[in-house]
């Protein structure tokens, strides 16, 4: 039989997040706080968290502002509340937004910049330059969509709104790729020129393709 695999971090935190919303709905006008040695005896019991990461686990939900915490005499205690856990997000989907946006402005310019390149040009470091921040602007998209599955245990309407933004960044990043292509048809058909002559002189990469 096979082994059963283990909870992700993310899958933790979710999970951990649980124990306070589940706590908060039932006993809302008590306002249930906990002690870690609470977390460390719900956590495994009833959510699958082993008691070695509760810590790691906790200290990581406390850090992004997910739950707070506060020092009383000799102890510490954590809560949360539905409602600062949605702010939290929330804010986080602004920042991700906020980047989406300057990175297609970003694009824009890019592009207005490709088009106004004429083939043969000597100067082909301007070019170079252009593809280092295409490839570094595709690496940004990936680290934002790491950041979107970090949050998809938390929020599913948060993560489909963030989903959509994603959307509309790929697409915009496509069009500037097929922008480029149109760039190089037009170059073959005007002077003849042969396709790895114009990928060499634009700096253009092999596999350079839209975006899956």
């Amino acid at each position: 039989m096979s082994k059963k695999k283990g909870l992700s971090f993310e899958e933790k935190r979710a999970r951990m997040m649980e124990i306070f919303f589940e706590t908060c709905l039932l006993c809302f006008a008590q306002k249930d706080v906990f002690q870690l040695k609470d977390i460390e005896k719900i956590a495994p019991k009833e959510k699958g968290i082993t008691s070695m990461s509760v810590k790691e686990i906790l200290q990581s939900l406390v850090d992004d502002g997910m739950v707070d915490t506060d020092r009383i005499g000799t102890s510490n205690y954590f809560w949360a509340f539905p409602s600062k856990a949605l702010h939290s997000r929330k804010r986080k989907l602004a920042e991700l937004e906020s980047q989406f946006a300057e990175n297609s402005q970003k694009k824009e310019a890019l592009q207005k910049s490709i088009e106004k390149s004429k083939v043969g040009r000597e100067n082909t470091a301007e070019r170079a330059a252009l593809m280092e921040e295409l490839s570094a602007f595709r690496q940004k998209k990936e680290q934002l969509k790491a950041e979107i599955e970090k949050y998809k245990e938390c929020d599913p309407g948060v993560v489909e709104e963030m989903r959509q933004t994603n959307k509309i960044a790929k697409e915009a990043a496509n069009r500037w790729t097929d922008n480029i292509f149109s760039i190089k048809s037009w170059a073959k058909r005007k002077f003849g020129f042969e396709e790895s002559r114009i990928d060499k002189s634009f700096g253009i990469p092999e596999d350079f393709d839209y975006i899956d």
